[in-house]
């Protein structure tokens, strides 16, 4: 598929989607809302296709949210149905996605990275939830996802002041996994990218499903008692990789996984 503010690369395993509007800090138009839906679409439809990274064109922005000045010229965005950026509530996506932020991550943005699994952040990195100093609140996950991510008292200094913190900073709090320098940002992505392709995809699905829904239940006792029932455990313990993994550990010899 064509894209007109995107690009979208597969390559061994890897889908990488980078939002391609440097000019306007990767600012999200509706077009690319769209744009974006489609392409989460096809990595997730995609067997061969088992980890995504969500990135921004150019050296200045992952993403700075919403084109506002798109929005006041007439540009009202309408959302696809996974919601902002075609993905904060695609709440069934159980395949690894990783957000390698270089540059300024605000507002959308930032709602953008904090639903991704894992953030990456380059030294010159800075996020923030900002709407409020416009006059809106940050209404694509953001809240409730810093909330559950980093504890309440520190999520609401960050969402009461609408301030920026750095990578190091959001490192700190617990967002970021890791912060590197702006030239290492690449590698350290295809490090971790490494690390997780060794692993069997069935494995490493279900391991992010149970702890999703995991999240979603009274209590640990219930979690733990009810983690049999997902469909993803299920479906692992069914699979070709639950067997091909003893079977290469028992003969001294690398797994050869089938993802199913």
């Amino acid at each position: 598929m064509d894209y007109e503010f995107i690009k979208v690369e597969a390559k061994a395993g890897v889908t990488t989607i980078a939002l391609n509007r440097p000019e306007v800090m990767n600012a999200i138009n509706s077009t690319m809302h769209h744009e974006l839906q489609a392409a989460f679409d096809a990595f997730a439809a995609d067997p061969a296709q088992l980890i995504c990274v969500v990135t921004g064109i150019g050296q200045k922005a992952f993403c700075a949210g919403s084109d506002l000045k798109a929005a006041v010229a007439g540009d009202i965005p309408t959302y696809p149905k996974n919601g902002y950026a075609g993905f904060i509530e695609r709440f069934d996506l159980f395949k690894p996605v990783i957000a390698a932020v270089n540059g300024v991550c605000l507002g959308g943005g930032f709602e953008f990275a904090l639903a991704c699994d894992i953030i990456i952040a380059s030294d010159n990195a800075s996020f923030g939830l900002p709407e409020p100093r416009v006059g809106v609140i940050a209404l694509a996950g953001g809240i409730h996802r810093i909330v559950r991510q980093i504890g309440m008292k520190r999520a609401m200094g960050l969402l009461l002041t609408s301030e920026r913190v750095t990578a190091q900073q959001g490192f700190d709090l617990g967002f970021v996994n890791e912060v590197v320098a702006q030239s290492e940002l690449q590698a350290a992505v295809d490090r971790y990218c490494r690390r997780i392709l060794i692993n069997s995809p069935v494995a490493i699905r279900t391991t992010k499903e149970v702890a999703m829904r995991g999240l979603d239940e009274p209590d640990l006792a219930t979690a733990i008692r009810n983690q049999a029932d997902y469909p993803g455990f299920r479906t692992m313990l069914a699979s070709e990789d639950i067997k091909e993994g003893p079977k290469a550990f028992a003969e001294k010899r690398t797994p050869v996984w089938r993802g199913r």
